[in-house]
């Protein structure tokens, strides 16, 4: 190779790796947290709230600025069976998602409603509980072939939530479906809105979170090394909105994505060994620049 090539090569290497860890990192988690599935972020109080999936505490965090756990609350009266995402309302209240089914054979679905004024509280009960079931789903569990119902994406729009289904089928094709629930005690069947898909290799395109903006135009989803972006969609109809794909550059267990504001993103990835468990801080518009 000349010494001209030599040089261009190395160039490209560099920028290529320089791309490959773009991810700007907030902050890292603390080591009490190594499961975070969920994160939402509250405004008045500056404090980024995560939770932890199955095995975990019936607890939540706050997080600072810095990333130190400044609150732990207690959630009494219910058990982590796999808890999967955090959202809220416009209000302010939070929703704990228990929903994670990896094998598809639970029949106790559930979302803990919290308070917004019991926030500052050690111990709180929820003030009530939503629990659902998916029509489609006639078998506990399905064929390995039809493993749609399982879920670690929420939010919570206009009195209803919006669930992204993770698909754990055998000879996945990125298929997710979208279930509607009402946010209203009691127990209901979730109804569903439709489908998409995301890409073919379920490491890069098995969803595990879900956000929308506050001013309530955009949707992202979340996996391990992409989003997808919803916008220009008619009241609900976000699956029929502009779908774009936004490609981080970075790959690790990404479990959990919510937004700052309605242009900025937190990101939370799991510690693997000695690596990752971070929170990142994302703009959208940069990343649209990039796609």
């Amino acid at each position: 190779m000349k010494k001209g090539s030599l040089l261009i090569a190395v160039f490209v290497l560099l920028a290529c790796q320089q791309k490959m860890t773009s991810l700007p990192i907030l902050y890292q988690l603390p080591k009490k947290l190594k499961e975070v599935s969920g994160i939402i972020y509250a405004s008045n109080s500056n404090l980024l709230w995560a939770v932890e999936d199955h095995g975990n505490a019936n607890a939540i965090y706050g997080l600072n600025t810095k990333g130190k756990i400044e609150r732990t609350i207690t959630i009494d009266n219910t058990e982590n069976i796999d808890w999967e995402d955090l959202t809220k309302d416009n209000q302010g209240n939070l929703y704990i998602g228990d929903f994670g089914n990896n094998d598809n054979v639970r029949k106790d679905l559930s979302i803990y409603k919290i308070e917004k004024k019991d926030l500052q509280s050690q111990n709180v009960k929820p003030s009530y509980k939503i629990s659902f079931a998916y029509p489609e789903q006639k078998s506990f569990p399905p064929k390995k072939s039809q493993l749609f119902y399982d879920v670690e994406g929420f939010f919570e729009f206009r009195n209803h939530f919006y669930l992204f289904t993770k698909n754990r089928s055998k000879g996945f094709d990125g298929t997710s479906f979208l279930y509607k629930v009402p946010n209203k005690a009691g127990f209901h069947q979730a109804v569903l809105m439709g489908k998409f898909n995301t890409c073919g290799t379920y490491n890069g395109c098995a969803i595990t979170s879900a956000a929308i903006s506050p001013d309530e135009t955009k949707v992202v989803v979340l996996t391990h090394d992409k989003l997808f972006l919803f916008e220009n969609f008619k009241k609900d109809d976000f699956l029929n909105g502009q779908k774009t794909t936004l490609e981080l550059n970075h790959f690790s267990q990404k479990e959990s994505v919510c937004f700052k504001d309605n242009d900025r993103l937190f990101i939370a990835d799991e510690r693997t060994k000695n690596a990752f468990g971070n929170v990142y801080e994302i703009s959208l518009k940069k990343l649209k620049s990039k796609s």
